[in-house]
């Protein structure tokens, strides 16, 4: 005997067979979402909101910040009053927010451009014909996988100003020391080259995976033609690899912005950034301010300088997008057409 299926039975299955159609997707894809937003989303919104508050870390919750920065922990009120801004203009009037986004600035300068064109070359010398070549890209990954506080005492030895090993071999040369932890230009050489060490290999394994995907009926063509090994990489290789390019140049420039261990580790004593300020950093500037401030710690300032900070990495990213955009596409002006050339071509 055949049974038959009753037909409000079919319509319920068809349901829920298009219902699994169309939400299965979303289901697979949602535990990525919900980590998401209770890890990184809500945090930033959260951010938003301490940043208007005057909240101490002993105190908690104070109201809205005083306006004009007024004094927010001695106990002494808000003789202007409370404003929404108050944080960000506190941080504004601090001459030290200056020196800091100076020295960001600075130090992202002499750590991301030479990281890139060594990255490049290294990445390049590794996609030819070498000996042991595994053994040459294990050994460019090694200093990444140094954790950031050791490089950075090994490297606050190497620089140090009396005895380090950088002003004891100019030493030999009849040249005299110099003040890597006191001088603010060396301190930035100093620190950039901690930043170098740790992310040129790092920088070079991505760019050597996009090499090797160029064809190799291509560099040969380029070979045949007669191009050298430089024109190889500049006109050929490099045009080929550019969105490459573009991840590790905008990847560079959020992370060159955000260095906190690097600067953090290389301070001798407990300070911050130097007895000058010589390299403290916005990073290093907000947790100053929101857990060691020398009046009390405010974590509605350090909030609001974390946002000032998001915005500064923001410029800098999108600038960074359009310049590698352009790069990218690689369009050329075109000529323009005289009028004598387009009366020539209606005919």
């Amino acid at each position: 005997m055949s049974t038959t299926i009753p037909e409000a039975k079919l319509r319920r299955r068809g349901r829920l067979s298009r219902f699994d159609l169309k939400a299965s997707p979303y289901i697979y894809i949602a535990p990525f979402f919900i980590v998401f937003a209770v890890m990184g989303l809500f945090p930033l919104l959260y951010t938003i909101f301490l940043s208007t508050r005057q909240w101490n870390t002993m105190s908690g919750d104070g109201g809205l910040a005083c306006a004009m920065g007024d004094k927010q922990v001695s106990g002494t009120g808000c003789p202007n009053g409370r404003d929404w801004f108050g944080n960000f203009a506190w941080a504004l009037g601090q001459p030290d927010f200056y020196t800091a986004l100076r020295n960001t600035i600075a130090i992202f300068a002499l750590s991301s451009l030479p990281q890139l064109v060594i990255a490049i070359i290294v990445a390049y010398l590794l996609s030819s014909n070498l000996r042991a070549k595994t053994f040459w890209r294990m050994g460019v990954l090694f200093p990444y996988i140094i954790a950031p506080m050791s490089a950075g005492i090994i490297f606050r030895m190497i620089f140090a100003d009396q005895t380090g090993t950088i002003n004891t071999v100019l030493g030999w040369f009849g040249i005299g020391p110099i003040g890597w932890h006191s001088d603010t230009f060396a301190s930035w050489i100093a620190v950039s080259s901690i930043v170098n060490f740790r992310w040129t290999g790092y920088n070079t394994l991505v760019l050597l995976a996009a090499m090797q995907a160029v064809p190799h009926e291509t560099l040969e063509a380029a070979v045949i033609d007669g191009a050298s090994r430089f024109k190889q990489l500049t006109s050929v290789i490099l045009p080929m690899i550019r969105p490459t390019l573009i991840f590790v140049i905008i990847t560079s420039v959020i992370g060159g912005l955000q260095i906190f261990d690097e600067p953090q580790m290389y301070t001798v004593g407990p300070g911050y950034g130097g007895n000058s300020n010589q390299w403290l950093t916005l990073t290093q500037f907000m947790w100053k301010t929101g857990f060691v401030s020398t009046n009390a710690s405010n974590m509605g300032r350090a909030a609001a300088i974390s946002w000032m900070l998001f915005l500064v990495v923001v410029a800098f990213g999108i600038l960074s997008y359009i310049l590698t955009s352009r790069m990218a596409s690689g369009d050329a002006p075109k000529p323009k057409k005289s009028a004598k050339t387009n009366k020539e071509v209606a005919r």
